[in-house]
């Protein structure tokens, strides 16, 4: 839950001066830079400024026409995805990983927004949220939504069941076996997961046993042969290390899902009992139960409790199959404390289609993407210490996944660990993967003798439990490791190396837009930058400071926009300086590439600069609050969300500013929570190259015709159709070909300064 954070109790006019220092031009405060010349004249021609400062005021729509629904417009993303495990375009087992990724995002949708909504409700609000909805209105209208994608995904999965036994991967019931095939599997059940079963009685002596998050289970009603009165029990479906989903029928890609095998053979559970009938259910939990840090003698000690907690937090969704007994579909949701009318989700076809992950992993590469290895970066290719090499070339843009991780993030710890001249890292760590080498380098680093310390946010969601394991770890290993200011998660991302070079200290970093994992960093789209600017440094050393104490003295940012003091002010003061520089000589333009737009203010900022004029090209993943293409109100402003091949997570914002345009990259989507209740930084990108390889991943993605969806006035999508054979490339194709076309550039100049070298000897 997002709270208001004063922080450091400093007043309006310290956090004006701050934001003005933020708001510095790379070589002069923001009073010169804003007295350009080309800012001067395109002053003189700007209608806003002519009209002695006054700015356009929002029509008088209600809030309802005025923003749309954070949950609806993010469920309206969740279409897309599921679109495409729709879409015929896509390989067929990429198209099931789609539909595995459309239900595991519902189950969080769940466990984290209805879960929220229902908080409220049970806390008794009843204020409106910007749109103008109750928590009542919200969660009624998400379950209408809902319960039409479920129909729509279990309509998909028939079809791919369909397509996936045509091409010899079948998904079968035990009554499809023949004889000796059934034969195997009571042998294999009896084996290998009957030992992990454990039934349990629900009678007035057995309290109606406790129900995991996410479980699925069966619901088995039996008797004594010669009784006639029914008794229940409940047996948990063991899905995880230790049993699969789908049970391998013999060598081929034959498949029973594992509660198919346990309902046909309970009669090991229940000897001689007569199974009168087995219904399955599956249960989400609320996952929204963080407590108050501010009163905790221990943090990890209170994130331990809130993990214990959400085991047992309220249920927010029962999900059956359609059929079951209203009798027992009616006593379950009682007994979960769950309105039978409106919380239960009724299924045709196959509950829990997140699992379908194991359809995935199969070894048929025909039915997938074509394989993609991301390249090594130009630039880092010599055999040079990557100190040298970012000395010299002053900063590396790095695009992920299209270039490698391995080979720029972690070669960066990995050599920063060995190197004798490194005398001290510094990192923030908000995910990564439980066995992580970014986690190895920075122990080698403490064992090496260096100072090493590391900002872990132990409040991120559902890696809390892996992040306490790796933060007792490092510190075992002699790091020193704090866990941010209270009050904020740490989202920022960043790496600071302090290297003795020549000519004394220097630091080095690392500031990306994703997670330091390597698993991610393969599947989603990021950028980062690798730098040794001084004043990028002078400023990251001030945000560890900040970081490591939570003391907020006047901290002087030369270039980097922190959250959650400046960064938003800085947004803000741009987007209205673009209003102010808006002429037909020099019009205005705004570019952001992000995963979501719900911060309400930034929302107004920008309808009145599209009411300005200024044209502003909007990339948003989900989560979109504002409506484009309004009349009166937003017609200069398209939003384009792209959904492919790699989740888009990259955060670009681009400021046109008269001509002397400015880009800046970071980890700060435009949602309240980032700007005023996480810490998060905007880094500026300075070098004409480096733009110009954030300018084409731009312009590719607003031009892309086949990844691309168009945003409407009502908050709907329409997705765009290629004209020619060449758009029929995503622009996550075209990226993967552009970072290829890079490295052969790269390569081709270099053969050619050997051979002019050589030349030269021999003349």
């Amino acid at each position: 839950m997002t709270q208001e954070i004063n922080g450091s109790g400093m007043d309006d006019k310290d956090v004006a001066t701050l934001s003005i220092k933020a708001d510095a031009a790379p070589s002069h405060d923001i009073e010169q830079s804003m007295e350009s010349p080309a800012t001067k004249s395109a002053k003189k021609s700007s209608p806003a400024v002519k009209s002695a400062g006054r700015q356009p005021r929002l029509p008088d729509f209600a809030p309802r026409d005025l923003y749309l629904n954070r949950e609806l417009t993010w469920l309206q993303f969740n279409r897309r995805v599921l679109h495409e495990a729709g879409d015929e375009r896509n390989p067929l087992l990429e198209r099931v990983k789609f539909l595995a990724i459309t239900s595991s995002n519902l189950d969080e949708f769940f466990m984290k927004r209805i879960g929220g909504l229902k908080q409220q409700l049970g806390a008794g609000m009843t204020e409106l949220s910007v749109d103008g909805r109750t928590p009542r209105q919200q969660i009624e209208e998400c379950y209408t939504v809902v319960r039409d994608m479920v129909r729509e995904m279990q309509a998909v999965y028939a079809t791919l069941k369909k397509a996936l036994r045509e091409e010899g991967i079948a998904i079968l019931s035990c009554t499809e076996l023949n004889s000796r095939e059934r034969k195997w599997l009571r042998d294999y059940y009896h084996r290998n997961i009957y030992p992990l079963v454990t039934p349990q009685s629900i009678d007035p002596a057995h309290p109606f046993p406790f129900i995991s998050n996410l479980s699925l289970n069966l619901l088995v009603t039996l008797r004594y042969p010669q009784d006639g009165e029914m008794s229940m029990a409940r047996v948990k479906v063991p899905v995880g290390l230790a049993a699969p989903r789908f049970i391998r029928i013999g060598e081929k890609n034959r498949f029973v899902p594992l509660e198919d095998v346990m309902a046909h053979h309970l009669d090991m559970l229940f000897p001689e009992m007569q199974i009168m009938s087995c219904e399955f259910f599956r249960v989400t939990r609320n996952a929204n139960t963080e407590k108050n840090e501010e009163h905790a003698e221990d943090l990890l000690a209170m994130i331990e409790s809130e993990l214990q907690e959400r085991k047992f937090a309220p249920i927010v969704r029962l999900q059956t199959y359609r059929g079951m007994d209203p009798t027992h579909r009616g006593r379950i949701a009682s007994e979960l404390g769950l309105d039978e009318n409106a919380d239960v989700f009724e299924i045709e076809g196959f509950m829990a289609l997140r699992d379908l992950w194991e359809i995935h992993g199969l070894n048929f590469p025909e039915l997938k993407d074509p394989p993609h290895h991301p390249i090594d970066h130009p630039g880092l290719q010599a055999p040079r210490p990557i100190f040298h090499v970012i000395r010299e070339a002053g900063a590396i843009l790095l695009q992920h996944p299209y270039e490698s991780f391995t080979s720029s993030v972690e070669r960066f710890l990995r050599e920063a660990a060995a190197d004798p001249k490194v005398r001290a890292i510094k990192m923030t760590l908000y995910r990564t993967e439980s066995e992580s080498r970014i986690v190895d380098h920075l122990i080698d680093a403490a064992e090496n003798g260096k100072q090493v310390a590391v900002v872990v946010e132990l409040k991120a969601r559902f890696d809390e439990a892996a992040n306490i394991r790796l933060a007792s770890r490092m510190e075992e290993a002699g790091i020193h490791v704090t866990y941010g200011v209270v009050g904020l998660k740490t989202h920022a991302k960043v790496i600071l190396v302090v290297r003795h070079d020549f000519d004394g200290l220097r630091r080095y970093m690392h500031l990306g837009t994703g997670n330091y994992h390597a698993g991610t960093s393969r599947i989603y789209s990021d950028l980062g930058l690798l730098t040794c600017d001084e004043k990028i440094g002078e400023d990251i050393t001030e945000l560890f400071n900040y970081l490591t104490t939570g003391y907020t003295p006047k901290r002087h940012y030369q270039k980097i926009l922190p959250a959650p003091k400046i960064c938003k002010r800085a947004l803000l003061s741009r987007i209205e300086r673009e209003m102010e520089l808006h002429s037909l000589e020099t019009p205005g333009l705004i570019q952001f590439k992000m995963n979501a737009l719900e911060d309400v203010d930034v929302v107004k900022a920008l309808y009145r600069a599209g009411q300005a004029g200024v044209k502003i090209d909007l990339l948003v993943r989900d989560t979109c609050r504002l409506r484009p293409g309004v009349s009166g109100l937003s017609e200069t402003v398209r939003v384009v969300s792209i959904v492919g091949r790699f989740l888009e997570h990259a955060r670009v914002y681009y400021f046109r500013n008269g001509g002397a345009e400015e880009y800046f990259i970071g980890s700060a989507d435009i949602m309240k929570r980032n700007l005023e209740s996480r810490v998060e930084i905007l880094i500026p990108i300075e070098a004409p190259e480096l733009r110009r390889d954030l300018r084409a991943v731009l312009d590719i993605q607003l031009a892309d015709r086949r990844c691309a969806w168009d945003m409407q006035p009502d908050g709907g999508y329409v997705q765009r159709r290629p004209e020619s054979p060449e758009e029929e490339k995503g622009c996550h194709q075209r990226l993967i070909e552009l970072a290829e076309q890079r490295q052969k550039d790269v390569s081709r100049l270099r053969k050619r300064k050997a051979k002019n070298f050589g030349g030269r000897n021999l003349r």
